[in-house]
């Protein structure tokens, strides 16, 4: 009897030490897994690669993941909005050094990677490449064989008529012209007009600010349905004011 409770005594201990050595196993890898996702982009959601931070809010980025929010006259942070300007955007040198320092598992092989050598390990693990070939193809959930139409124009962002400054949604146009057209005596023909199903290309504006400022304090992608037949809405609505009467 006394052997019988030594053995379960010592089997019992044996299972210990497993569960013990699969949860520090388990808590290692997570915490590596942490590690990866703490420096990780916001928008490609990679590891960094020469990481920038913005002054205003602290948030780090890849340089080139941000440099189409810098291109625009008014720009935003990508993860919390917040407005910043874009001479106060420096190189993060921290992050760049914890790079260098931290090791996480790679996805595919699970070999331990220096994060800052893990983008380019990753483009040559067979592992990963082997994992992405096996992901499913997009496929649309009902197919079509309409025509994607290539000629819709562009209602979201705007050229300043004056100087030509790209990238301006409608109140970042009406900002920048009264910022920096305020005195511009020339006629313009209003970008926001022209783009509209019922605009006049050619037509120029005599007073172009006094325009914006009447003509567009709304959007009208708010309260227009580009896609609508204007005939058919005719109709309708004479079909619906001869019943009331």
């Amino acid at each position: 009897m006394a052997m019988f409770r030594s053995f379960v005594s010592a089997a019992q201990l044996r299972q210990h030490q497993q569960q013990d050595a699969q949860q520090s196993g388990s808590a290692a890898a997570a915490s590596a897994e942490s590690i990866e996702a703490q420096f990780s982009c916001p928008i490609c959601l990679e590891v960094y690669h020469k990481p920038v931070s913005i002054a205003a809010c602290a948030h780090t980025f890849c340089g080139e993941c941000l440099q189409p929010c810098l291109q625009v006259a008014s720009p935003l942070c990508p993860l919390c909005r917040m407005p910043f300007d874009p001479k106060k955007v420096d190189k993060c040198s921290a992050a760049e050094k914890q790079l260098s320092s931290y090791k996480a598992p790679c996805r595919g092989c699970n070999k331990k990677v220096t994060l800052v050598k893990m983008r380019s390990h990753i483009s040559s693990c067979a592992k990963v490449q082997e994992q992405m070939a096996n992901c499913p193809k997009f496929v649309p959930v009902v197919p079509t064989s309409q025509p994607i139409p290539s000629n819709i124009p562009n209602r979201s962002t705007f050229v300043c008529p004056y100087c030509g400054a790209r990238n301006l949604d409608q109140q970042e146009l009406v900002k920048h012209c009264m910022e920096n057209h305020r005195n511009d005596p020339n006629r313009v023909v209003c970008p926001v007009c022209s783009a509209m199903p019922w605009g006049d290309p050619s037509y120029k504006s005599s007073n172009f600010l006094q325009h914006l400022l009447h003509r567009h304090k709304f959007s009208y992608d708010t309260f227009v349905d580009y896609s609508i037949d204007e005939e058919e809405a005719l109709q309708a609505a004479l079909a619906l004011s001869l019943s009331e009467n």
